[in-house]
């Protein structure tokens, strides 16, 4: 070996590269550098922009499907609402045409008791005067008959014997009479 080689390689150090490696190292760095500056990254960067765009669709969408289930929601609770006041309306109009129909019922059934309660005591009431007429012309021809046998005489004036017997079924009568109103 010679001198100058090995002049060379003592002063060479072990940690800085030769000047020829490190431009040929550059070079390289250069290239790939302009690589990935020209094709690589505007591809990184078009996806990365494409899904965010994305992501922020799916977020708006998301958004406006919220504020669909909020306002569905607060519709279904009118409605719901709406629908209990009606409902509460319609129980309560069906409440009162049913106490509107009992007390008709009553009413109806009420004018039908008075109503034969009065027929039966008007039936009643004909009935006992029938049977006055039939007992008063009873009781005359059984006390004619008596008085004739106690007199001995027959009582053939029909007028005489109808005043007789009148004025003795009016004493027996009033005499009736007195006695129920003393008890």
């Amino acid at each position: 070996m010679s001198a100058a080689t090995e002049a060379a390689e003592e002063n060479t150090s072990p940690v800085v590269p030769e000047p020829y490696d490190i431009i040929g190292s550059a070079i390289c760095f250069i290239i790939i550098l302009v690589f990935f500056w020209r094709y690589a990254l505007p591809r990184v960067q078009k996806l990365l922009d494409e899904r965010a765009e994305a992501i922020e669709g799916n977020i708006a969408k998301a958004d406006e499907a919220q504020r669909k289930a909020e306002a569905a929601l607060e519709e279904y609770t009118a409605q719901l609402a709406d629908a209990r006041t009606e409902a509460g309306r319609i129980r309560e109009s069906a409440r009162e045409d049913g106490n509107r129909i009992v007390a008709e019922a009553k009413e109806r059934a009420a004018g039908e008791a008075a109503r034969v309660t009065a027929t039966a005591q008007a039936q009643i009431e004909a009935e006992r005067q029938s049977a006055l007429v039939s007992l008063r012309s009873e009781v005359g021809t059984l006390a004619i008959d008596l008085a004739s046998g106690v007199i001995g005489e027959s009582l053939s004036d029909d007028a005489k014997a109808t005043a007789v017997v009148d004025r003795f079924l009016a004493d027996l009568e009033a005499s009736e009479a007195t006695a129920g109103g003393k008890k």
